[in-house]
Order: C-alpha cells, then sequence, then structure tokens
C-alpha cells in the first residue's frame, strides 16, 4: 500500500535555526489527523513542505510513489491535495466572493458549466448563498475563512491541509466547520492550538516540537487506523 505523499528524512533550515533533521511522515487517504505543538516548532512550515512552496534541503518528498524534485513536479500533487492558509487574506485576492471561489476550477480548464455547479454545491454547503457578488475585502474575519475554505473545496481535494482554521469564527460559524469536518471531508490534516476541536474532528493528534513529531493522544472522530498517518519512519 501506497501512501498519498512521504516524507523521507526531511531536513529544513532557517538562516537562524534549524527546524527539522531526517523527520519522517507519511499521509495516508481516509485519515483525520491533528497537529499541535508549541508556537515557532515548525507547523506551518511542515505543510508548505509538503506542497513544494518550501524546499526541503535533504531528504525526499514522494507523491503517490513518485519522487518530487522539480517545481513542476509538485504540480499534479496540489491538484489533490488543498491547503487553506490560516490567514485568509493570502488565499483570497480576487474582487468578489464568486470569482474566488471559481478561480481556480477555471484556471484548471473546467467548463463555465462545471465551476457553476461546483460554486453551487460548495455555496450550500457553506451557508454562503447571498454572498456571491459581495467583496470579499468588506467580510468580516469568520466569512473569509469561510470563503477561503471554499475556494479550496471547489477545487474537490483529495486530502486538505487546514491550518489554524478556527480563528475569526464565532459559534454559529465554528459549528459550521464542525459539521462540515465531520459529514462532508474524510481526509484531513489540521493544525491548531485549540486541542477540544481538534479531538472532536480527529482521529489521531500529533505533536511537534525539537524537530520531532510524535503520537500525543487520540481523537473522538473515529479509532485509529492500521496507517497512521504520522507514522515514524525512523
Amino acid at each position: 500500500m501506497t501512501p498519498l505523499v512521504e516524507l523521507k528524512d526531511i531536513s529544513f533550515s532557517y538562516p537562524e535555526r534549524p527546524l527539522f533533521t531526517k523527520l519522517n511522515l507519511a499521509l495516508w487517504p481516509g485519515q483525520r489527523l491533528g497537529l499541535t505543538g508549541p508556537n515557532g516548532a515548525g507547523k506551518t512550515t511542515l505543510l508548505r513542505l509538503i506542497l513544494g512552496l518550501e524546499k526541503a534541503q535533504g531528504g525526499e518528498i514522494l507523491f503517490e510513489g513518485r519522487l518530487l524534485q522539480k517545481e513542476k513536479d509538485f504540480y499534479p500533487l496540489r491538484q489533490k491535495i488543498g491547503l487553506v492558509f490560516q490567514d485568509p487574506d493570502d488565499q483570497l485576492f480576487c474582487p468578489t466572493v464568486e470569482e474566488d471561489l471559481a478561480f481556480g476550477p477555471l484556471n484548471l480548464g473546467l467548463s463555465r458549466e462545471e465551476v457553476a455547479r461546483r460554486l453551487a454545491e460548495v455555496i450550500e454547503l457553506l451557508g454562503l448563498k447571498g454572498f456571491e457578488k459581495r467583496y470579499t475585502y468588506k467580510l468580516s474575519g469568520g466569512e473569509k475563512r469561510l470563503v477561503a475554505l471554499g475556494t479550496v473545496l471547489t477545487m474537490r481535494p483529495q486530502f486538505l491541509l487546514l491550518d489554524e482554521p478556527t480563528g475569526d469564527l464565532d459559534q454559529k460559524n465554528l459549528e459550521k466547520l464542525l459539521f462540515i469536518l465531520k459529514e462532508h471531508l474524510s481526509s484531513y490534516l489540521i493544525i491548531s492550538h485549540d486541542l477540544a476541536f481538534l479531538e472532536e474532528v480527529c482521529t489521531e493528534i500529533f505533536w511537534l516540537e525539537d524537530g520531532k513529531l510524535v503520537f500525543f493522544r487520540e481523537g473522538k472522530a473515529g479509532k485509529r487506523q492500521a496507517f497512521s498517518s504520522f507514522r515514524l519512519l525512523n
């Protein structure tokens, strides 16, 4: 059985300090995973390395068993693995909500009819009916966060990476996010400092600190799977 993504002996350093030395992990379809740890441990950097937005300084990254080396090698991976940034303003750049939601599918070359179908589905799922013509810069922080999630969902990824998705959400929208994760999404990795949230939506929660990734606790989203997406390979 081949993992969706595998990181082998990954090393990465910032000029001021090393971050990872020979870090190993594998992501498997069907996993609902949480990741927590202290600020500055490299949680966001880890997501960026998975997508090739940061370049590992050592080790290998494989997607469906294929070694990724050049920038263009990561294109197929980015079509199947979607990243929801911590700051929604990093994800929203079109004037209106519907333009932001349509941007990704249109870039894939999908027909206008198919794009319209996907937008309708995502707008219904996120409860954003009536938001289509609204200017994104005028939305509240929580509304922007939902639209940012929507821009990824319209791409229909196989696996989602979510970086602190509960920020700016009021109770109503938090409950909406919980429902979507529990009932409509089956494969994701969520970074959050909110352990109660992670326990509610994840099967396994992992801790990242000092360049080491270790199992922390089980969540309530289901029993642990035979293959952990963060199975240490060392």
